[in-house]
């Protein structure tokens, strides 16, 4: 966490420009909220800035139901993290197999092009029934979402080699798995991980939307008791800390794609 914010930092740092449009952003956007909970009355109420960001810190200390805010965000996180896991090593393994198996392309594209088109969401019944009300339903939702990125990336940076580079490493006597681990899977690493920058925003938004529609914890669930409860203030700390948790995780994986693939860079 603490290496993100000095990267953060140091892009800010680099240019002043953009940070001072950052802060007029949020400015601006604050200015907004204030002036709309001023005016706002009747069933249409909006809490004030100071009063939501009140709650916010304070629920860091103070538990929202059984569990501070750091813990529901740490269930969801980790169920994230599990299923967005599996479903990249799965993911990975599948669509690259499609993109240099015309074979395995044949068998499995059609069912992958089936099971694509149905949004994560409406597994949900499914998943309650075969898993119950624990964490495992919202895994599985977590790896469904994921899954089709990771394998639709994953076959394209493998489908998308350049056919001169396997055929030079060949006429040089690589074997087939030095052919796949010198030239295919290099070559395919930018496009797997826009796939998994992707699939891991996706994972967040079905990680959210499974525990808004049941759970016992998690940020989700924040926002659901706030809506029973008529606590507007409530569910908009569950926004917050839903906006500044997928935030974080696209810079962390924007970071490690940075690490990763330095050498994919192009000098200017």
């Amino acid at each position: 966490m603490q290496r993100i914010g000095k990267t953060v930092w140091k892009r800010l740092k680099a240019n002043r420009q953009t940070l001072l449009w950052i802060v007029i952003s949020f400015a601006t956007l604050l200015i907004a909220w204030q002036v709309a909970s001023m005016l706002s009355q009747g069933r249409v109420q909006i809490p004030a800035p100071l009063e939501v960001f009140e709650a916010f810190f304070r629920s860091m200390t103070v538990p929202i139901g059984k569990n501070t805010i750091l813990e529901h965000a740490g269930i969801s996180l980790w169920r994230v993290l599990l299923g967005f896991v599996v479903a990249s090593v799965i993911g990975m393994a599948i669509g690259i197999l499609m993109g240099v198996s015309p074979k395995a392309h044949a068998v499995i594209n059609p069912l992958f092009e089936f099971v694509r088109p149905i949004p994560p969401i409406a597994w949900i019944p499914l998943s309650i029934l075969w898993f119950g009300l624990g964490s495992s339903n919202k895994i599985f939702i977590i790896f469904l979402a994921s899954f089709t990125y990771v394998t639709i990336n994953s076959y394209e940076g493998a489908r998308n080699v350049d056919p001169k580079l396997i055929g030079a490493a060949r006429m040089l006597g690589a074997s087939r798995r030095r052919v796949f681990t010198h030239v295919i899977f290099p070559s395919s690493v930018p496009y797997i991980f826009a796939g998994l920058q992707i699939a891991l925003s996706v994972s967040w938004a079905a990680e959210v939307a499974a525990e808004i529609i049941y759970s016992q914890n998690g940020v989700g669930w924040i926002i659901t008791m706030g809506m029973n409860n008529g606590n507007i203030t409530q569910i908009m700390v569950g926004m917050i800390a839903i906006g500044v948790i997928g935030y974080l995780l696209s810079t962390l994986m924007r970071v490690v794609e940075g690490r990763l693939c330095r050498w994919n860079r192009q000098e200017t």
